[in-house]
C-alpha cells in the first residue's frame, strides 16, 4: 500500500515537485477511510513559491488525491478543496485567502448514500467557509497523507495539523496506533496524542497533533 502511494505521487503532474515531505496513515486491506477532519495552522509566508501544504486522501487505484490545499503561489496563502488530477477530471472547489496564524478547519466525508464526498472548510470559526461536493464515492480511500509538497524552499516553518480525526470502516486499529509512514524518512515529524476506538464496523482515530517540522 505504501508503494502504491509513492507510485501515484511520482507519476502525476504534481510529482515534478523538488521535494516531497509527508506522513501517511494506511488502512489494511478490506478497510477504507470514510472521513478525515481536523485543523491546519497557517504558517507565515515570505514570498511567492509553488508550495502546497495539505491533508488528503488517496484511492487504491492510484487515480488521484482528494485534498484541502494551502497554496502559496501568489505570495499569499489560498486554501481550497479539490480532486487532483484526473480520472475523473473535476473543477477545483471554492476556497479563500488565509494568513499566518489562521486556523483552518477541514472535514472531508463520504455521504451516507456513498454517492459523493463532501468537503467543508472554514477559517477562524466562521470568518470564511466553503462547501464543495465531488462525485468520487466509488474510490476506495486507503491512504491519508499529511503533506508539504515543495517546488520552492521550506522557508515557512513547521506545518501543524491539530485535532485530527480519521474514521475508517472495519475494526483493525493498527493504521492509527502504529507510527505513520514517513516517506523516505525525509521529514522531521512528531505525532502526539493518538487514540483509537472501535464502534460497530467503524474505527475512529483521534490525533492531538501532527507536526511536519522541516526536512530531515
Amino acid at each position: 500500500m505504501k508503494s502504491s502511494l509513492t507510485t501515484f505521487f511520482l507519476t502525476t503532474t504534481l510529482a515534478s515537485a523538488q521535494d516531497w515531505h509527508f506522513v501517511a496513515f494506511t488502512t489494511p486491506n478490506g478497510q477504507e477511510f470514510i472521513s478525515q477532519s481536523g485543523n491546519m495552522i497557517v504558517p507565515p509566508i515570505h514570498e511567492a513559491a509553488t508550495n502546497y501544504l495539505w491533508p488528503g486522501l488517496q484511492s487504491t487505484d492510484n487515480s488521484g488525491v482528494y485534498q484541502n490545499v494551502l497554496d502559496g503561489r501568489s505570495g499569499s496563502w489560498w486554501f481550497g478543496s479539490g480532486w487532483c488530477c484526473s480520472n475523473p477530471s473535476l473543477p477545483w472547489g471554492g476556497g479563500f485567502n488565509a494568513n499566518g496564524g489562521d486556523v483552518l478547519f477541514f472535514n472531508n466525508s463520504r455521504d451516507a448514500n456513498a454517492t459523493q464526498w463532501v468537503s467543508v472548510i472554514e477559517k477562524n470559526c466562521g470568518e470564511a467557509f466553503a462547501t464543495n461536493t465531488f462525485p468520487i464515492a466509488d474510490k476506495v480511500m486507503n491512504d491519508a497523507p499529511f503533506a508539504a509538497e515543495l517546488y520552492g524552499a521550506w522557508d515557512f516553518g513547521p506545518v501543524v495539523f491539530e485535532d485530527v480525526v480519521l474514521i475508517a470502516t472495519g475494526s483493525d486499529t493498527g493504521f492509527c496506533t502504529e507510527y505513520p509512514w514517513n516517506y523516505n524518512g525525509a521529514t522531521n515529524v512528531s505525532v502526539v496524542g493518538v487514540q483509537a476506538s472501535v464502534d460497530v464496523d467503524t474505527v475512529t482515530c483521534s490525533i492531538e497533533s501532527i507536526t511536519l517540522w522541516g526536512p530531515a
